[in-house]
């Protein structure tokens, strides 16, 4: 982006993060379990079929610890919380609705760059819930970006069908909370699975002070509309903004394609 010098009105520190390394993952979970509630467990023992309808994620929990043998990168570990809805089918009667939890983990090693420097701040509260200690003061900060999981299957199992698990999840208190039921973690006779698909990136940041050239200070265009459906654009000042499209009126060669996707197209009503 060009400036012209004489439009700078001064230069001015500001305080940001740099990303210092991210990636992204495609991943595909396959037979993931979903640990149902107490109600919903019962349907599922009693019936003839279950399907999966979606998956929400409920929270992403994100850990950072450095690599041992690389001062300069960082094993960031994230757990994902959804919440799974699905349909059983109990004799005759209508499909009953059956929800649960499902729990994902995955890891991802970044650079985040070295810092000698402790970060703490004004909120920072040592001890407690939202406290910095020394030993976490200097590391960069993990961000995930993740979209809700795609349904790709699911399937019932019978217990003694199921490999052995030989670790019990790990559910937090908040997350229990989040359904007005007891989660069934054991003594279940038939399990629910599921094969989702997700899309996530994940990024280092750490805080850094730049000098950027300041044009003006930035104050909203929009007017403030009070509608809850929105206020309405005038259409005329809406096409005004549409710049003109001159390719459209060149004509074509003979070896193009005959198609309208170029073109401005027009509906009537009538």
């Amino acid at each position: 982006l060009q400036c012209n010098p004489q439009d700078l009105q001064q230069a001015m520190s500001i305080h940001t993060r740099k990303i210092t390394d991210s990636c992204r993952d495609k991943d595909c979970i396959e037979d993931l379990r979903v640990y149902l509630t107490t109600g919903s467990q019962q349907l599922l023992d009693t019936a003839g079929s279950a399907r999966v309808r979606c998956a929400e994620l409920l929270y992403t929990y994100i850990d950072v610890e450095p690599v041992a043998f690389d001062r300069n990168h960082y094993c960031i570990d994230v757990t994902f919380y959804y919440r799974v809805l699905a349909d059983a089918v109990v004799g005759a009667a209508r499909p009953a609705t059956l929800y649960g939890l499902a729990v994902f983990t995955k890891r991802a090693v970044l650079c985040g760059e070295d810092s000698c420097a402790h970060i703490y701040r004004s909120d920072t509260r040592i001890g407690e819930a939202d406290g910095v200690s020394r030993v976490y003061a200097n590391r960069p900060t993990a961000v995930v970006e993740v979209l809700d999981p795609m349904v790709l299957s699911s399937r019932v199992k019978e217990v003694c069908d199921c490999a052995c698990e030989c670790a019990a999840v790990q559910i937090p208190g908040a997350i229990r909370c989040m359904f007005d039921e007891e989660l069934v973690l054991s003594g279940d006779r038939r399990r629910l699975f599921v094969t989702l698909g997700q899309f996530s990136i994940i990024r280092l940041e750490r805080d850094a002070q730049l000098i950027v050239p300041v044009l003006d200070y930035s104050i909203p265009t929009k007017n403030c509309c009070d509608a809850a459906a929105g206020c309405a654009e005038d259409p005329c000042e809406m096409f005004s903004r549409i710049p003109f499209p001159a390719q459209q009126f060149a004509p074509r060669n003979c070896d193009a394609q005959n198609d309208n996707s170029g073109c401005y197209q027009t509906t009537s009503n009538c």
